[in-house]
């Protein structure tokens, strides 16, 4: 009988072979951010929370109009969005060119189609080199199809700029070619314009624009630092990666991934990382770049002033700042406003009629009541005593002082009392001179 070998049991034993752990996949997480940023950005002036009204010019926050005489709420809301931004840049750089950038995102789409289309190797440049389209991808109707779908693309996100100015029904109105007296006679040609632009740009500069254009990546490059998320490079195993560009392939800004500088034009998507984790998985090892916030000098937080943890120490009091600010100007603001002065209208040397305007404020249905107190009605005749207001806007009214009024100073108060309980006052005196 023989003896079962030490090797014959371990051959037995079953073993299953798994590879590295790739790392986490930043593609599609950061298509869903990607998206979700575009639908942001159309949820926000079709829900009223931030637009511009070309009518009254007045800016419009949570379905309010913002008069200058709303410090609190302007300026908390602006020292709040200034601080963030700078803890921002500070803490994750570029990342939001990468994951945020509207800009970046439609031409990520532009790509993806032209690809798929015409090719892999049918880059678009504006340098001036020719497009590889492949052989076998170059057909008429992969062109025409390819067209249409950027005049498409551009004709939808054109409507977006538009949202910022006008309210929703009025941009479905101009969309179904409905009549509307609220439309703008250029808005055919302020459309026109927003579209053209948007299909150049996806049709030919791309991400031109976000190497060698953008001002707004300037302006996060001056709030970096040495402690700023940006990519690393696994040097001591560089011999893994001799001879393969995969990295330098995937990244749609054309750097190479394994020698990027403090101020490049790296936009932290991560589709680097990605390829290399996918690459190197292959050969059960983990991949050689990644993203991180350690400075490699070890002086550096002595040498960077402006480094992270010092810029949050003092951009967090400003958020706070803000933030209480906004609260503050939300609590205390006035939805209607009342304001009386004399009309230029005159009755030879006496100024008998005066002005109420009386603004509401809020996009909704209102309804004010307006009364005269400290003068006899048969004084003074007042055009109207009830405006009611379908959406934010301003109705002027004229109260008349009859000439039977006795000489001398007459003090009276015009008094707006709303359906909701807001209530104001305006002092008014009245001078008749004898003889008059």
């Amino acid at each position: 009988m023989r003896r079962m070998s030490s090797h014959d049991s371990l051959s037995k034993i079953s073993i299953t072979v798994e590879p590295a752990n790739n790392g986490t996949n930043f593609h599609w997480r950061r298509r869903i951010m990607q998206f979700m940023f575009i639908a942001i950005a159309i949820i926000v002036p079709v829900s009223g929370l931030l637009r511009v009204d070309l009518v009254t010019g007045a800016f419009v926050v949570l379905d309010r109009q913002i008069w200058w005489a709303d410090f609190f709420l302007i300026f908390g809301l602006w020292l709040l969005l200034a601080s963030g931004m700078v803890m921002l840049y500070s803490t994750v750089g570029t990342a939001f060119c990468g994951w945020a950038c509207p800009q970046n995102t439609l031409s990520e789409i532009a790509n993806d189609w032209t690809y798929r289309l015409l090719g892999k190797r049918a880059d678009m440049s504006v340098a001036g080199e020719k497009m590889k389209v492949a052989s076998a991808k170059d057909r008429w109707y992969n062109w025409l199809l390819l067209g249409t779908i950027l005049v498409a693309m551009s004709m939808l996100l054109a409507l977006i700029p538009l949202l910022y100015f006008y309210p929703p029904d009025v941009i479905w109105s101009f969309m179904t070619f409905r009549d509307d007296e609220r439309l703008a006679d250029s808005l055919h040609y302020i459309y026109f314009i927003c579209m053209l632009v948007v299909l150049v740009d996806v049709s030919f500069i791309r991400h031109f624009w976000c190497r060698f254009m953008c001002v707004y990546r300037v302006w996060q490059h001056g709030f970096k630092t040495h402690q700023t998320l940006k990519l690393a490079y696994d040097d001591a195993r560089s011999e893994s990666c001799e001879k393969c560009n995969f990295c330098s392939t995937v990244c749609f800004i054309g750097l190479d991934p394994t020698n990027t500088d403090m101020y490049d034009s790296c936009i932290n998507c991560g589709e680097c990382i990605d390829a290399c984790n996918t690459l190197q998985a292959k050969k059960g090892e983990t991949g050689l770049l990644s993203f991180t916030t350690e400075s490699t000098k070890k002086d550096s937080k002595l040498r960077n002033l402006a480094g992270m943890s010092e810029r949050m120490r003092w951009t967090l009091p400003f958020s706070a700042l803000g933030l209480g600010l906004f609260v503050w100007g939300i609590i205390s603001y006035d939805y209607y406003h009342l304001s009386v002065y004399r009309v230029d209208q005159q009755y030879g040397t006496v100024i008998r009629d005066y002005r109420i305007a009386v603004s509401n404020k809020l996009y909704s249905n209102a309804e004010l009541k307006i009364s005269i107190e400290g003068m006899d009605e048969k004084d003074y005749v007042l055009s109207q005593k009830v405006v009611q207001f379908d959406s934010a806007g301003r109705i002027d009214l004229v109260v008349h002082m009859n000439s039977t009024i006795p000489p001398g100073l007459h003090t009276f108060l015009v008094h707006v009392n709303a359906m909701d309980g807001w209530h104001d006052a305006y002092r008014v005196q009245h001078f008749v001179e004898k003889n008059s």
